[in-house]
Parts: structure tokens; C-alpha cells; sequence
């Protein structure tokens, strides 16, 4: 079940030959809870795109109508949430599959749109008499530890999957965790990945390991991997440093458990350091690929998304944007970290720095469990502007430019 406020109308569409639960939503042009709480840079503001959405929205993606697809991990769903009328707020909540484990990552590809479940990834896609669907993979790890698995394809049509470890420190007894796998669209294996010839089978489809849970990923526009990553756990409150962006090598074994980044900001140095823990004793850490950028430990980055499609003003359209989810990790008070969308300022291929874009879900001194909202994905529309899920309070915002698109 779904709830939303300001419901007048619950019915049954039928569009394109596919089935939808509607609910409708009476329009509001009004300044929202967001657009006081949430402090952005000058000349952006965020409303409120869609409330009240039970089962934690997680990512999203535009589907080809120009309209936005979300997740609800914890209700089994992917909805979609249509803005027909163009005032900025969702029209209505349409489910467009349920019954599902845990859905999280997912992407529209050449008509079908894909969805990453705990255990295998599907795809869906408008038929005459409902939407069409089809499994893909069957045998991805089960859901026991960081159960979230997210996807997206690449610029060589592949198809990448992320899965999480088992454990807050490994090692992995099943190979495929803690990794990014890849995929061609049929769920086949491509014959060039860098361990199609292994005699494990269950290696044939890593791309990169030693990724305790890269949530998301993205490719620059050199054709880059980057991707998030939540390191370990149980250290202290500044042991190790988050790796928010990390430069993934197809074939690389990026450090985790054994090894972490040292050091705060944009890493060019090829060093790792031991994680402080007799488990990791006789791991060579100069094997390990470091992260490219690091911020203090806990910031647990999630999704992210690059800016290129945005109606923002250049400066910031260049820039890569990741969601802070703050962790739970952080004992001192004062140490708590913020719950909030970051910015990274991009020179030559690289993030040199990073500032707040986004903040203001939680109060001074509380802890981000505690907060308004939570980010996790993001996502820029057809209409250029930002899109955030919020899985702790349950909405997703839209975030624009005033200067250049004309507000709802």
C-alpha cells in the first residue's frame, strides 16, 4: 500500500496497453517543509516532487516518456510517478510491478527497464495486456548482509551489477560479493571480462572485488568506472576514511578488507594502508587499487549522479553529485556525520575538491537515524532538474535552478 497526502482519488488506468494503480494527488503550488529545511546554493531551490511513499524509495531512473521510475525497497515495488501537468509535483503513484525482494537498482535499456532484486535482476516492459516480464540472472548472491544490489549499463552496452558483502569484514565465502559484476543484456557472460577463463565459475562475471558496498556507480565522460564505496566498520569513529569516489579497474582488487586509503580529498598517491586488525595480517596492500577521493569515516556515500543533463548553471553541470547518507558508525557527537547531497568540483578527468549542494534534513548534534530524511539516489529528469530519494522520510525532492528554468 502506498499513501500520500493530499489523496482525493484512487483508480485504475490503463495506458499503452499496461495496467496501473493509480493514486491522484491535488496539485499545490505552495512552499513546502523542503524549501524550509534544506539550505542550497544560491539560485537553486527543492520542493517536495512526491510524499508519503511507504517502502523506503531508493533509485531511480528516467524511463523513455520522459517520466521518473523509484524503487521501494522494503514495499516490494517499482512505481511511477508521473508530472503530466509540469507544476513539479507528482500527479499520482503508479505501481508498476509488486511482489518483489527487495528491489533497488534499476535502469531503462532499449525498451525494457531493469530491476535489481535481492537474488537476480529482471526486466519489464509495457505489453497489450500488462507489463511483460522476464528474468535475467538468477543466481546472484542472496540478500544476508548489504543486500542492496544496484545497476546500470555502460558505454559498451554491458550490463554492470553491484553486490555488497556478507560481513562487515570478510572475507567473502562467495566470490561475487563485495565486487561489481558484469553482465552482457541476456545475463550471458561476456567473453571479455577479466576472469572469463577462471576455473571458478562464479568468478567469470566479477568486473572488480575488494568493494565492501560500492551502493552506486558511473562512468565519467573519458568512459571511466567510478563508484561509491562503504568501507569498514568497528574501527572508531576516524578509521577507515570513506572512499566516496573510487576509480574502479576491471580486473582490480580494490582493498577491502585488507587495506584502506589514507589520508583525506583527492588521492594521487598508488599507496594503501593495512586496516588496524590481525585478520588482515599477510595481505600485500600494494596490490590493492586506492580510492581517487576520501572523506572522514561513516559519511556513507550512496547514490550519485553527474550533472551533464541538468538545467543548472555550467559551473555546477560539470560537477558529480553524491548522496550522504551518515552512518551509523560515530560515537562522538561531534563527530556526527551530515546527511546531505555533495558536491565535487571536477578538473582535467579529476575531483579536486568537494562542497556542500545540500543540507539541512537533520538538526545540530543529531544523529541522521534521527533526522527529517535520509538521501540515497539521485537523479537529474527530463526536465533538467535534480531528483533525491529520500528512503527515511519516505519522499523524493526535485532540486532546480531559478535563474534558468522557470519555477513550478
Amino acid at each position: 500500500m502506498i499513501h500520500l497526502s493530499r489523496v482525493v482519488l484512487g483508480v485504475v488506468l490503463v495506458v499503452a496497453g499496461a495496467y496501473w494503480t493509480v493514486t491522484r494527488l491535488e496539485p499545490s503550488t505552495e512552499l513546502d517543509e523542503a524549501s524550509r529545511r534544506i539550505r542550497l546554493p544560491p539560485g537553486f531551490a527543492i520542493r517536495i516532487f512526491a510524499e508519503g511513499l511507504e517502502g523506503a524509495p531508493r533509485m531511480m531512473s528516467v524511463g523513455p516518456d520522459g517520466q521518473l521510475y523509484a524503487s521501494l525497497m522494503y514495499g516490494g515495488q517499482v512505481v511511477r510517478l508521473p508530472d503530466l501537468n509540469r507544476d513539479g509535483r507528482a500527479d499520482r503513484v503508479e505501481v508498476v510491478t509488486g511482489g518483489l525482494e527487495l528491489p533497488h537498482g534499476l535502469e531503462w535499456h532499449r525498451g525494457w527497464l531493469y530491476v535489481a532484486v535481492s537474488t537476480a535482476v529482471i526486466r519489464l516492459r509495457p505489453g497489450r495486456s500488462g507489463w511483460e516480464r522476464e528474468t535475467v540472472i538468477t543466481d546472484i548472491p542472496g540478500p544476508s548482509g548489504h543486500f542492496t544490489r544496484t545497476l546500470h549499463f555502460g558505454p559498451d552496452g554491458r550490463l554492470y551489477v553491484s553486490v555488497g558483502s556478507e560481513t562487515n569484514f570478510g572475507p567473502e565465502r562467495d566470490p561475487r560479493r563485495a565486487a561489481i559484476l558484469r553482465f552482457n543484456p541476456d545475463g550471458s557472460l561476456p567473453e571479455d571480462n577479466p576472469f572469463a577463463g577462471d576455473p571458478d565459475p562464479r568468478r567469470r562475471v566479477i568486473w572488480a572485488e575488494g568493494l565492501k558496498n560500492s551502493v552506486d556507480f558511473t562512468w565519467t565522460p573519458r568512459g571511466e568506472l567510478w563508484a561509491t564505496h562503504n568501507g569498514t566498520d568497528h574501527l572508531g569513529d576516524d578509521l577507515p576514511p570513506e572512499e566516496v569516489i573510487v576509480a574502479v579497474q576491471p580486473g582490480g582488487f580494490h582493498g577491502w578488507p585488507y587495506c584502506y586509503t589514507p589520508g583525506l580529498g583527492l588521492n594521487l598517491k598508488a599507496e594503501r594502508s593495512e586496516v588496524p586488525d590481525s585478520r588482515t595480517q599477510g595481505f600485500d596492500c600494494r596490490k590493492a587499487v586506492p580510492a581517487l577521493f576520501t572523506a572522514p569515516a561513516h559519511s556513507a556515500p550512496l547514490g550519485m549522479t553527474w550533472a551533464r543533463n541538468s538545467h543548472f548553471p555550467p559551473a555546477y553541470r560539470d560537477s558529480l553529485y553524491v548522496a550522504y547518507h551518515g552512518s551509523l558508525g560515530v560515537q562522538d557527537p561531534a563527530k556526527y556525520r551530515d546527511c546531505k547531497v555533495e558536491r565535487f568540483v571536477i578538473q582535467n578527468g579529476l575531483p579536486v575538491r568537494s562542497e556542500t549542494f545540500a543540507t539541512g534534513w537533520r538538526l545540530p548534534g543529531q544523529m541522521c537515524r534521527e533526522a527529517w530524511g535520509r538521501p540515497v539516489g539521485l537523479v537529474i529528469g527530463a526536465d533538467g532538474a535534480m531528483y533525491v530519494s529520500d528512503a527515511q522520510g519516505g519522499r523524493i525532492y526535485r532540486i532546480w535552478y531559478k535563474g534558468q528554468v522557470e519555477s513550478p
